[in-house]
């Protein structure tokens, strides 16, 4: 049975990518879970895994080091198979440049994590030098197909998506755990995201974008193409003569403007 050890610093996201990995590689054993670069290493010198899921920007070493120690290291059981998973598709060329089998854009996109598994069964099955095994007929295109509408949550099979249930809000050295349920709204600021709450606001480092897929759409709503509302705190929705939409939102002073694309979302509020 092949391991494998996700170091990920977001544990939603690495729970998310444990899940999804449970029913594209059901055969696939995870001998850990580890939240940053050196705690990376010692589980690999722990477990010997086959794979290693890495993210890219982790505390204490980033996954970029931790490969070049494993790589630098000399040894076989520190060489697992790598696959990189980054919230930044522009660190592709430097994954590779590691000898990543591999690497993810967060959020995992289902079809692209299949690929992946497919990939690493070939390397595996090349390392012990057995033949990979050749694709038969519709039976493997099916159930690759069903694996696919599984992980993108469209099997029919009455489960609920996963969604956010807390963010990570940075504080100076410190951070704070905020329920979903407690943000008013974010906003879009470069490279960062603002997390609204009644007591002020925070950074998270992700695009709006990415955390976008990663929220429930039936209570977080984009109104703009740099803000998203959790309708659950709109108050009221006012529209001028000009047919501009601006929403008040509970325990918040400042109002939030929203784009005419979206207009139409709050016409019989």
């Amino acid at each position: 049975m092949p391991t494998a050890i996700i170091a990920e610093d977001e544990s939603n996201l690495a729970l998310a990518l444990k899940d999804a990995l449970a029913l594209a590689w059901p055969e696939l054993s995870i001998a850990d879970v580890v939240g940053n670069g050196p705690a990376a290493l010692h589980a690999v010198d722990q477990h010997s895994p086959d794979v290693l899921f890495l993210d890219i920007r982790m505390p204490g070493l980033t996954g970029l080091q931790v490969a070049e120690r494993l790589s630098n290291s000399g040894t076989a059981a520190a060489n697992p198979l790598v696959v990189f998973v980054t919230a930044y598709s522009e660190y592709a060329l430097q994954a590779f440049d590691r000898e990543a089998v591999d690497y993810l854009v967060k959020p995992v996109d289902a079809a692209r994590l299949v690929e992946t598994v497919v990939r690493l069964k070939k390397r595996l099955a090349d390392r012990v030098n057995l033949a990979p095994a050749q694709p038969s007929s519709g039976g493997e295109l099916g159930r690759a197909l069903e694996l696919i509408r599984q992980l993108a949550g469209s099997s029919g099979s009455g489960k609920t998506a996963s969604y956010l249930q807390f963010f990570r809000a940075g504080i100076g050295e410190t951070v704070r755990i905020v329920p979903v349920d407690e943000v008013t709204h974010l906003q879009a600021q470069d490279k960062y995201v603002s997390l609204y709450t009644r007591d002020g606001e925070q950074l998270i480092r992700i695009s709006l974008t990415d955390l976008a897929a990663q929220l429930d759409p039936a209570v977080f709503v984009q109104v703009h193409r740099s803000t998203i509302v959790n309708m659950r705190c709109v108050e009221t929705a006012a529209r001028d003569f000009t047919g501009k939409v601006t929403l008040t939102l509970k325990g918040v002073k400042e109002k939030v403007q929203v784009s005419r694309q979206y207009a139409h979302l709050f016409a019989r509020m």
